[in-house]
This record gives structure tokens, sequence and C-alpha cells, in this order.
């Protein structure tokens, strides 16, 4: 999964990663949705930065009592909470604890309210992710408008927001300048995407037994010319080089991953571009992308498959890793959008085999989603432990965002409404068959 400086600043908090800046109409419209949800909550902005501090952390109105209609918000959440065996201020892990009385119309306005609502404090859950779970599980989201929103779906429609340009500042705010946050969650080899932990007992082994499994999927042979699309901090491509004796080249669309890769890959033969991947040009045995599809964006998904049919040799294949949905969408989670993935969308499967029709054949497609369960967790651990020595540069607003994303997304993958997908594509079909390996 792809994500300078995560810096909150009051009512310029959204986007908490990075450099925390979009378009105008984005921003414009992210205040008024805000206000609304605020206003649903009985809450009114001061109109200025930070103008919802006054009333945070307060539980009841003016005179001690609960906001008006804050009761029968309550029966509906914990009518449809039900579903799912979660209560309100119960005693299992999963249940859910509400600090101010005024979310419970808040949860209504949708997904963004919601996970604001948590960063704010206003509510907690002791397993958050078993909470996600039971409640996609029962397919709650529909009724809470989990997702992206009619303004979000409106823009994916009309724009194409992962043309280069944003997929060059995507990478400029998610990743340039956050290094230590990166380092302080991911494993020691700095792998951001999922792990595979068939016979690993933690997450550098599972980690290392992934890039083990890609390079077998691919049948890398020393001699080989491979091709990352999006690498990361090069992960994959060090892997590559030191362990099949390939030559790699990386492309990534943010400065800091690159000039980190290219330290980390000193002596070896490995090159690491600063390049979109619609650039990229040459002849490779191999092509590899994991946790970078995602980003591509459903406008693009076709150019993206024409662009490693290009560059694939005739003999060559292709394996993509990515996340993979249930349903077909044009845009993501208003709140993941907002916080975590800017311009992202998860494809679904009828979107991936559309987009590769008459270009690649699919010789093996391997779903281990429940593994991301486990490396989201892992990775939440790592920052939880790791996070005293964070607090000067990421407040406790920002842990909560951190831990919401992780655990949430974790729910969301042990649910099985999203998935891990290994597809190994061929150009031309793999004579006498592809024999899957695992």
């Amino acid at each position: 999964m792809d994500w300078q400086t995560p810096v909150l600043e009051g009512e310029g908090e959204r986007l908490a990663m990075i450099d925390m800046t979009t378009t105008a109409d984005h921003d414009n419209f992210t205040r008024s949705e805000r206000e609304r949800h605020d206003e649903r909550a009985g809450e009114v902005p001061s109109g200025g930065r930070g103008g919802r501090a006054g009333a945070r952390g307060a539980a009841r109105g003016a005179g001690g009592q609960a906001p008006r209609g804050a009761g029968s918000a309550r029966a509906r959440l914990e009518e449809l909470l039900a579903h799912a065996d979660i209560k309100i201020d119960g005693d299992r892990p999963w249940d859910l604890k509400i600090h101010d009385e005024r979310v419970l119309d808040a949860v209504f306005g949708g997904s963004l309210a919601i996970g604001e609502a948590y960063m704010d404090g206003r509510w907690d859950c002791d397993q958050l992710d078993e909470l996600v779970c039971r409640f996609r599980r029962a397919s709650l989201d529909r009724h809470l408008r989990v997702g992206s929103d009619g303004w979000r779906m409106l823009k994916a429609r009309l724009l194409n927001r992962q043309n280069r340009s944003r997929a060059l500042d995507m990478g400029r705010r998610v990743y340039d300048g956050a290094i230590d946050l990166f380092e302080a969650t991911l494993d020691p080899r700095m792998v951001y995407s999922c792990a595979y932990w068939k016979d690993a007992s933690n997450l550098a082994e599972a980690q290392e037994h992934k890039l083990d499994l890609a390079c077998r999927k691919l049948g890398l042979r020393p001699g080989m010319r491979v091709l990352d699309i999006g690498c990361g901090w090069g992960s994959f491509v060090r892997y590559a080089a030191e362990k099949y004796g390939v030559e790699v080249v990386g492309v990534t669309v943010s400065r800091g991953q690159a000039e980190y890769g290219r330290e980390r890959c000193k002596g070896l033969p490995v090159e690491i571009r600063y390049q979109d991947y619609r650039e990229v040009t040459g002849s490779f045995d191999r092509v590899f992308s994991a946790g970078m599809f995602e980003h591509v964006g459903p406008r693009n998904h076709r150019v993206y498959f024409e662009t490693a049919h290009r560059v694939l040799k005739d003999d060559g294949l292709f394996l993509l890793h990515t996340v993979g949905g249930n349903r077909s969408l044009a845009s993501v989670d208003a709140w993941i959008d907002t916080y975590i993935f800017p311009d992202s969308v998860m494809p679904s499967a009828a979107q991936i085999t559309g987009a590769v029709e008459g270009l690649f054949v699919i010789e093996d497609w391997h779903n281990f989603g429940p593994d991301y369960d486990k490396t989201l967790r892992a990775w939440f651990e790592n920052f939880d432990r790791n996070y005293p020595q964070l607090k000067d540069r990421y407040d406790e607003r920002f842990y909560r965002m951190w831990k919401f994303y992780l655990l949430a997304c974790a729910g969301t993958f042990r649910a099985r409404v999203n998935h891990l997908w290994h597809f190994v594509l061929s150009k031309h079909g793999v004579v006498g068959g592809y024999q899957a390996v695992r």
C-alpha cells in the first residue's frame, strides 16, 4: 500500500500526513461537510481555524443536559449495532464506548464524521479491529453511509484524479519527510505492503517470505532484467538483486523514497528512478508491482496494463500484488481519502479483469487477504511501541488517526470485504501451463 511531515494545524488537520494541502475545491467542500456534521451533532463551529476546539471533550450540552435528539440517536444506533452483536458502553472488548453524546448523531453523517470523532477522542473501543470486522460482516456500513460521498464520486467521474501531476504530488505529500513514522511502523526491510505469514513467526520473517514468494512466482534467474513499478523504499529491488542475481529498475513518485532506496542498494545492480509509471521505457524479462495499483484509479487501469505490456518481453511474466474489494468503486472512502490515501481507489475483480482483457492471460490468482489483518496489527504494535520516540512530531490526534487507520483496515480484511490478490500475468500464455507457487 502506498500512503513532508505530519503537522496538525487545527482546521488544516485534513490529510494529517505530510504536506496537508489539497485543491481549493476539496478543502472548501470538506470544511462545509464537517460543519454539517457538527451541526447535526449539536456543535456550532466558530468559523476560525481550530474552531471546534472549544466544544471538544464536552460530553453534555448547556446545564449538563444531553444534546437534543441524543436519546433517539442512541436508540437508533443501538438497534443498528445489535445486528453485529455490538453494544454501546458494553463491557466486551469490541463494544463501543461513548465519551461525548453528540457523537451519536455524528456517526449517521458517514465515515468522515465517524473517523474524525474517534481522532478527537469522542469514542473508543478496546478492540477496534474486531468492532470494524463485526460492523462490516453485518453490512452496517450501508446504513451509516460509510464509504465515498457524492462529491467524491462526481469528481471521480469528471476528473482524472490520478494524472501525472497529481501522482507526483501524492508522492511528495504522503512519503517525503515522514521516514521516521514509517521506520517506526514497518519491518527492517521497509516493506509497505501485505506480508505472507505462512511459516512465519514475526513481521520481519513474513515480509521476507512475501518477497521470496514474489521472486519464485516470477521465476527469477541470474541475468534477468526486472522492473518494479512503485518500488517504495527499495525492499523488493534489493532483495531480488541480492538473493536472485537479477538487474532491477525501480520507479517511484516519491523523491524521498528514491533517495532512501538508492542509499540502501549501493553496490547492487539496481537503478531507482523518480518517475511516473506511464513514462517507463525499456525492455524487461519480468515486471513486479506491489501496493501501487490502488493509486492508479479506474480511469487509468487500462493505461497501466498497456504500459506493463509494452515493456514486458513476449515470454515474460508480470506479478501484480494489490488490495482488492468486492465491489467496483469510482472513488475511495471519504475518511481514507482525506487522511491516508489521497486519490486512491481500491480495484475490484471486474475492474482488473476488464482492464487486462486482450493484453494478458491470467495464469494465477492468489488471495491471501487474511494475512493483511495480521500485517496491519503487527504494524500497529510497532507504531504503538515506538510512539514515545515520535511524540515530539506526532501529537495525540495523529496517534489516534494512525491507530484508527491500521486497526480499522485490519478489521475489513478479517471481515473479508477487502482482499490481497496476486495476479500472475503473461502476454500469450505459458506453453504447457504455469505452475502455481505458494
